[in-house]
């Protein structure tokens, strides 16, 4: 019999979200049946990929409650005050948490009693919430409320995702993380709360889609040198560093076109705009191009126009951008901060530059450059590194795997 579980995504489908849908289907490879829920739409112009409109119709939102209204007020009253007391408990008990943070979690204890409601007319097993956030307060309320088993993945710092950390992850079934050093980070803080089942399963691309139509070609001195940077416009990517890092490389004389696909949260009317000034600033509106959110088929595109791929995060938990590019046989420069060092290694399969410097990475960007050699070594190395250890179906596989035992 197959096992039909909720899979539980923020803001779907969103443009950083190709990873799911990859897992989505690897899951359904396996034999599950996979119900999508997430909490709300995504700004309509950060929804970019080719699957959206049919992610958007298998999709059910959270918010607003207003569909499933009245069958949270029943959920509500059919779990009787040991369910409310379990809830409310767990409020009690959650550590530094101020009296504004306690009533938000009284309130997602009501979206909870919706998420159990449709677990029950749904009949789910189980749910998966690809959050540790707000949406795993969701998940843990409606376990309380219902008894329904969850489980998480991590994918990024504990800092990222919000307080009440503790609780989250001990009423959980498992969990996976997907870095060594994010799983030595949770082992750490939130030692005698996790569940007992963790496992380590990086986010992954599908070597059969992102595969090269053509071989790759270095630069040629005197022709334009075509760099592609991928990753939602946040300070935290470092997209002004490399903006002033082409500034750099300009001055010396060499013609660069700097492409970067990604969007601000707010649809282009927040970080966008001060990426468009610093552009103007430097004079670089014939160099740099900000593409806003584009779907996965423009990605590969680019990677396979691109000579180099670069991004400067500040501190990348590991990058499936970045796996796209090695998949693709692209010479990559990037930071090494994160988890970045369990996928890259430096002068093998990619260049490692330190973050918030952007005359390092120009040096990086003008040695790549004057060594054909060395970005064709890269560009080989690349792609057999992310077919070894970075597969899209390990994750799905692992969770199987966990629910077989459940």
């Amino acid at each position: 019999m197959k096992k039909t579980i909720g899979y539980l995504i923020p803001e779907f489908p969103g443009q950083t979200h190709i990873f799911f849908w990859r897992e989505i289907k690897a899951l359904k490879s396996a034999g599950m049946e996979i119900e999508i829920i997430s909490t709300k739409l995504p700004h309509s112009k950060i929804i970019s990929h080719s699957w959206s409109k049919e992610a958007q119709e298998k999709t059910t939102y959270l918010f607003p409650p207003t569909q499933y209204f009245w069958g949270m007020i029943v959920e509500l009253l059919s779990c009787g005050l040991r369910g409310w007391f379990k809830c409310f408990q767990s409020i009690l008990q959650a550590q530094q948490l101020s009296l504004y943070e306690r009533l938000r979690l009284v309130a997602f204890v009501f979206i909870g009693a919706e998420l159990s409601y449709l677990a029950k007319k749904h009949q789910w097993q189980h749910i998966h919430v690809h959050s540790c956030a707000n949406s795993a307060n969701i998940a843990m309320f409606a376990s309380l409320l219902s008894g329904i088993t969850y489980s998480l993945t991590l994918h990024g710092p504990l800092s990222d995702y919000g307080s009440n950390q503790e609780q989250k992850w001990k009423y959980a079934t498992f969990a996976i993380i997907i870095t060594q050093k994010l799983y030595d980070e949770v082992k750490q803080k939130l030692d005698g709360n996790l569940p007992k089942h963790l496992a380590i399963a990086p986010m992954g691309v599908d070597p059969v889609v992102f595969q090269r139509t053509i071989s790759y070609q270095p630069w040629e001195t005197q022709k334009t040198c075509r760099i592609f940077s991928c990753g939602r416009l946040n300070p935290c990517k470092g997209h002004a560093d490399l903006i002033e890092a082409i500034a750099m490389v300009n001055q010396e004389g060499i013609d660069i076109e700097l492409k970067i696909a990604g969007e601000d949260e707010q649809g282009g009317e927040g970080y966008h705009k001060q990426l468009d000034k610093l552009v103007q600033e430097l004079n670089l509106e014939k160099s740099v191009h900000l593409l806003g959110a584009v779907s996965e088929e423009k990605v590969r595109q680019y990677l396979e126009e691109a000579h180099i791929f670069a991004l400067a995060s500040w501190k990348e938990p590991l990058g499936v951008a970045i796996m796209e590019a090695m998949m693709m046989e692209v010479p990559i420069i990037v930071t090494g901060e994160g988890g970045v060092k369990e996928l890259v290694d430096h002068e093998v399969n990619g260049l490692l530059v330190s973050p918030k410097s952007p005359k390092v990475l120009a040096e990086a960007i003008k040695k790549l450059l004057n060594n054909p050699q060395l970005s064709c070594a890269l560009s080989k190395a690349s792609r057999e590194r992310v077919i070894k250890d970075f597969s899209s179906e390990k994750s799905a596989k692992i969770i199987t795997e966990f629910l077989s035992k459940n």
